[in-house]
């Protein structure tokens, strides 16, 4: 972790897609912000709550900035990592990982002032993948996984997917159980079995918990026959709000499949989803098939989420019908609005 020398609030930006209230009370949340393996020697942009910020490595680990240059505002991104130091592209610039500036390239004689300082947000490697947070309270935290740190459990970090859709629509999909039929026939599901078994949902201290038990396979269609006969699959949902859910799935003989579903806000109309995997079987197999999996599960769902309308998640009750297999995401609605968040557009500015 590299924690700034000193933390200052961000602001929204002022042509935010969020209104004000829904955006401080996101920015208090932590989300990742790339794949840690996709930050190497040069700097990574990410864009967050309408907030671009700069993901850079040094010696001293991953580091979180403001995407611009406190000289001219350059983007740092555009810049490079050379000798243990993040370098601005414009005039050369020079920060470390804290986020001060070593040196003026222009001036080298020159100890530049702490309003060189980048605006440093804190970072956090875990799960594969960098989290920040804009404005920490000290009350929100990363969701748990522990089998990530579990040695019988192979780790698997599927490429991001970019979707043009609010990242409430996309947890609320991951968490729907009466889909698959329709949504997912191709990858696991059957078309001939719609049918949703009664489930239960309770709320938790972390936000709510599903246990929803079918018979509709999680075996690609291609390795269905695998399975025993009449077994029944053990779907766990656990939310954490605003915007992750993790599911457990109980494969035959006590295998255990886990995915943790990372829906980080770009603007409040586009996500980027990161999707960190562990799994206790075929702990040895090539990779390759399971990120085809869940690339086409994954691209199934964003084709719907990108045309739902309204983009943003109603949380009045009454701004969409429901039927019963809708307790989670009935819940997790409910979960947002005691939140405070409202997710209604902002005012649209007089011509």
């Amino acid at each position: 972790m590299n924690a700034p020398v000193s933390f200052k609030p961000v602001t929204q930006p002022e042509d935010s897609t969020f209104n004000t209230a829904d955006w401080l009370i996101l920015s208090r949340h932590w989300y990742p912000v790339a794949r840690s393996i996709d930050v190497a020697d040069r700097p990574a942009q990410a864009l967050l709550l309408d907030v671009k910020v700069v993901v850079y490595r040094t010696a001293a680990g991953l580091s979180v900035a403001l995407d611009r240059c406190p000289h001219r505002g350059v983007p740092l991104s555009k810049g490079c990592v050379k000798g243990d130091h993040l370098v601005c592209a414009y005039h050369g610039l020079q920060f470390d990982a804290h986020g001060a500036c070593k040196r003026i390239p222009a001036q080298p004689s020159l100890v530049p002032s702490e309003r060189f300082r980048l605006h440093g947000l804190p970072s956090v490697e875990r799960y594969g993948l960098v989290w920040t947070c804009l404005n920490p309270d000290g009350q929100s935290a990363i969701p748990p996984m522990p089998t990530w740190h579990d040695g019988t459990h192979q780790q698997v970090l599927p490429p991001s997917v970019d979707i043009h859709g609010s990242a409430g629509r996309q947890v609320e999909g991951f968490v729907d159980v009466a889909h698959f039929a329709f949504v997912h026939h191709e990858a696991f599901a059957d078309p001939d079995n719609p049918v949703v078994p009664a489930y239960d949902t309770t709320v938790t201290d972390f936000g709510v918990r599903s246990d929803y038990v079918s018979n509709v396979s999680n075996l690609p269609k291609g390795l269905q026959h695998l399975a025993p006969p009449d077994f029944l699959w053990r779907r766990v949902y656990e939310v954490y709000p605003p915007f992750t859910a993790k599911l457990t799935v109980h494969f035959p003989d006590g295998g255990l499949l886990n995915i943790l579903n990372c829906a980080s806000p770009m603007t409040s109309r586009s996500t980027r989803l990161f999707v960190p995997i562990t799994r206790n079987f075929d702990t040895t197999g090539p990779l390759e098939d399971v990120y085809a999996f869940n690339a086409q599960v994954f691209a199934e769902d964003k084709d719907l989420v990108e045309t739902q309308w309204p983009q943003e998640l109603p949380l009045d009750p009454m701004a969409e019908a429901h039927f019963a297999a809708d307790r989670t995401s009935v819940a997790y609605r409910k979960l947002l609005k005691d939140m405070g968040l409202r997710f209604q557009r902002p005012p649209r500015a007089l011509p």
